[in-house]
């Protein structure tokens, strides 16, 4: 970066509120109606950040540092299942500032010495959200207490945790995302019943787009927070598809109809 900027402070690790996407409107007039799950959300917990290592005796002064910016799944599993592609919007000073990542691992890598506010916006797949998500995030290269010579091999690490919610998805969506390990179900209505899950390799045929194995995944920082709520909402719909097949068994032992399938009518209140 060739400009300077005043440093922005920024919270790292913490969890501000979770990012609701706003509910569709009807689009039951649309020439192909999009199904709907009424009182059904979908969380996706994700982790923004930047981590920045010193240059050493490499170092110049219009390039101190080379960091990376990223946008990744909260446990590191593949968030491209939702993300279709991210938008990072640099400082002016730089050469085409504004990047587009069109597939995961959703990160790319820059040299400079000043730190600046970057945009990031989140582009999700068709069936899932039609509108951009916009989050910023302060690129941090100097670590708070500076004494003695810099480091070359501990980066500095500055990541955000959030968790976006999709209330009412639809019906493809659901049932592409349902056993996804990078996607929370937090609740489901009662009677709720599990549509079938959409095999995720045929959904995402472009290879893993996890980051488990990702170079700097040493220096990522662990929300609990993440692994809590997919252990949550595993277990709820284990015991949800386990209600729905006991029902089913007493049905049939008590010659009754097995019970009708909320799915096919779409409402769940």
């Amino acid at each position: 970066m060739e400009g300077e900027i005043e440093p922005v402070d920024c919270a790292s690790a913490s969890k501000p509120p979770r990012l609701e996407i706003p509910k569709v409107p009807d689009d039951s007039e649309k020439p192909i109606a999009i199904k709907r799950l009424k009182d059904v959300e979908i969380c996706v917990p994700i982790v923004y950040g930047t981590m920045a290592f010193h240059l050493g005796r490499k170092a110049s002064e219009s390039q101190s540092h080379r960091w990376t910016v990223y946008v990744r799944g909260a446990t590191n599993e593949d968030i491209g299942v939702v993300i279709k592609r991210v938008v990072f919007q640099l400082h002016p000073s730089f050469n085409n500032p504004t990047r587009v990542v069109e597939s995961p691992p959703f990160e790319l890598q820059e040299c400079g010495w000043g730190e600046f506010e970057i945009a990031i916006s989140l582009f999700f797949h068709s069936d899932v959200c039609d509108k951009p998500l916009d989050l910023y995030h302060h690129l941090k290269l100097y670590p708070e207490a500076e004494s003695g010579p810099k480091s070359t091999k501990k980066p500095v690490v500055m990541e955000s945790y959030n968790e976006i919610v999709f209330p009412e998805p639809a019906e493809g969506f659901f049932a592409r995302v349902l056993n996804h390990p990078a996607v929370v179900v937090p609740r489901l209505p009662a009677g709720f019943v599990l549509p079938t899950p959409v095999p995720i390799d045929s959904v995402h045929g472009k290879g893993r787009g996890d980051t488990k194995n990702h170079p700097l995944s040493h220096w990522f920082m662990n929300f609990s927070e993440a692994d809590e709520l997919l252990k949550i909402a595993s277990a709820r719909q284990q015991v949800q598809a386990h209600i729905i097949k006991l029902r089913r068994e007493l049905n049939m032992m008590n010659g009754l109809p097995p019970p009708p399938n909320p799915a096919s009518g779409h409402d769940y209140a």
